[in-house]
């Protein structure tokens, strides 16, 4: 394991308290393998009938930047999922898994395309937190439920936004979404580790980039995909993030990682577009 990945969990660790992991959790993560499990942290419910297998397959993971908050992520087994969905980007070719959030409507959308087969919601519209653990293929999906500004009134909506989790090929990517609030040490062990993790930087309707600089300097992730720029200069986020990250900007929109692949030292990507 490289040195700046255990000292990102030695940061989680040393701010917890942590338990053995509960035994009702659904899927094992291996996101979660040095965390384990975190007090207060609640997974997906599910219908202990038979437990889903992921399977594993080998092969690198495709990340392409749709447009806004989008990403779409393509599994070596063939899994297409897009993140954020509204249907504006990311639906050509269709997705299998859609996740969305609903901070406007620019983060999902009513009317998902019927051949998409899974509909995520990182929020539940019967109350409460929205819990997801979906094992399809090759890949697995989680959240984290996080607190939202409700639009309009700016009045905190508990568990309003999900962080979207993807275990796949070894990789643990996680998207931020329309993350309004700080993470407690609670969501940050929820979490565990991120290899990838996908970030706002708009600078306000989000949080500020002081703020987001944090949280992505805490989750000390291998690979930080910035999202939802809107007109904050690049150059700004970078300079919050520091000398710690290094820079990486790609003349094209899709980016191919296996854990084997990762960069050594913690690396700020920007793909085309963002």
């Amino acid at each position: 394991m490289p040195a700046f990945r255990f000292a990102a969990f030695l940061a989680v660790l040393l701010g917890l308290a942590l338990p053995a992991m509960a035994q009702e959790e659904p899927v094992p993560s291996k996101c979660l393998a040095i965390a384990q499990a975190t007090p207060k942290a609640t997974f997906a419910s599910f219908t202990p009938k038979a437990l889903p297998v992921q399977t594993f397959v080998d092969g690198p993971v495709a990340i392409t930047y749709a447009g806004h908050s989008t990403y779409v992520i393509e599994t070596p087994g063939g899994v297409r999922l897009a993140t954020d969905f509204s249907g504006v980007y990311g639906g050509d070719p269709l997705p299998r898994v859609v996740t969305m959030n609903k901070a406007h409507r620019t983060h999902f959308t009513d009317n998902p395309p019927p051949g998409v087969e899974y509909v995520l919601r990182g929020w539940n519209p019967q109350g409460g937190a929205a819990r997801h653990a979906l094992v399809l293929d090759d890949v697995y999906i989680r959240n984290v439920p996080t607190d939202i500004r409700a639009w309009g009134t700016g009045e905190l909506e508990r568990d309003g936004n999900s962080i979207f989790i993807f275990e796949v090929a070894g990789l643990c990517i996680g998207h931020l979404g329309h993350l309004h609030t700080r993470l407690s040490d609670q969501q940050f062990g929820a979490i565990g580790r991120l290899d990838v993790v996908m970030v706002p930087i708009d600078g306000g309707m989000t949080q500020s980039l002081g703020s987001m600089s944090e949280i992505t300097t805490r989750l000390y992730s291998s690979v930080v995909l910035p999202m939802h720029r809107h007109s904050t200069p690049i150059g700004e986020f970078i300079e919050r993030m520091g000398d710690g990250f290094a820079v990486d900007f790609r003349p094209s929109r899709t980016l191919e990682l296996t854990l084997r692949t990762l960069p050594s030292r913690p690396t700020i990507i920007v793909l085309e577009g963002v």
